[in-house]
């Protein structure tokens, strides 16, 4: 869908991923899905809201997931 969004996880990433990267990736989907790069005054408070949620589903898949075997990471990544 969006294709200047990477993958978070490793092996793709060989360390875990930054609470910025996460929150760089969460702004590069909401910017796509609502077709606003920057959003008008009116529009920003429910925009930043997006990000914000996103961040935090991002955060807890990426601490969740188990990759070939892998033990279960610890924390999300996503600074708390």
């Amino acid at each position: 869908m969006c294709r200047s969004i990477k993958t978070l996880r490793p092996p793709v990433l060989p360390e875990e991923a930054t609470p910025e990267e996460i929150r760089a990736a969460a702004l590069q989907f909401v910017r796509k899905v609502s077709g606003f790069r920057t959003p008008a005054a009116h529009n920003r408070e429910v925009f930043d809201r997006a990000v914000e949620a996103v961040t935090a589903a991002t955060g807890e898949l990426l601490a969740g997931l188990q990759v070939r075997g892998q033990r279960q990471r610890q924390g999300t990544g996503a600074g708390g």
